[in-house]
């Protein structure tokens, strides 16, 4: 489903910050050589992580679902100055992109790759974070959320992607239909959830952005 039509989309991303060099790039060869480039969060959706990055300014970040690293890099352009981030991905297959990408940006240092199961692998990290954004496998959203709220510092943001799902979430949807039916279930757990505070911006499918309290 298209929210809005691609003339209006090409607007947008015309009158909002211009796509950093190093993000165009990675964007080019994602679309170039990796399966499913649509899962790219792309020019318009990366420019507002990386401003919402920088309005919470945070020490600690924390990505669940890596894919290329392209929304990895926004999200590190408002990280503190000895910030870091933390971002796991199950693909080993994306691992040396990624990797290309991060040691060509200047957060190279700040930066841990994490491969594996991020509900074996957050439990290890032993660590608070400021902002998290989860854009996994839809599945887990449920489980990823009650894992990280815990590890969130109060004021801490916690960005959710995908979570209109194409307009699916409209549907009634088929019982077989796991991750849409998750999603239906998590976008009222957070709006109802009393840890949090949230809004769901529809912004190309879906961001939503909760604050701990």
């Amino acid at each position: 489903m298209h929210f809005i039509s691609p003339e209006l989309e090409l607007y947008v991303e015309k009158h909002s910050q211009n796509e950093p060099e190093l993000l165009a790039a990675l964007h080019r060869e994602t679309f170039q050589k990796i399966m499913q480039p649509r899962m790219l969060s792309g020019h318009f959706q990366g420019r507002v992580l990386s401003l919402l990055s920088k309005l919470i300014r945070p020490l600690n970040i924390l990505e669940i679902g890596t894919y290329t690293g392209y929304a990895t890099l926004c999200l590190a352009e408002g990280m503190q100055e000895n910030g870091s981030i933390d971002t796991i991905d199950i693909n080993e297959e994306l691992f040396d992109i990624q990797k290309k990408y991060f040691d060509l940006s200047i957060w190279k240092n700040q930066i841990s790759q994490h491969l594996g199961d991020a509900l074996d692998i957050i439990p290890g990290l032993n660590k608070k974070y400021d902002l998290v954004f989860i854009d996994a496998d839809k599945d887990n959203y449920l489980k990823y959320f009650d894992l990280i709220v815990p590890l969130v510092n109060k004021g801490g943001i916690i960005l959710s992607d995908n979570v209109l799902w194409s307009g699916k979430v409209l549907e009634t949807p088929d019982p077989k239909d796991l991750s849409t039916n998750v999603l239906v279930e998590y976008n009222k757990k957070v709006n109802e959830d009393s840890r949090v505070e949230t809004v769901l911006l529809p912004i190309r499918d879906g961001l939503t952005v909760s604050r701990i309290l």
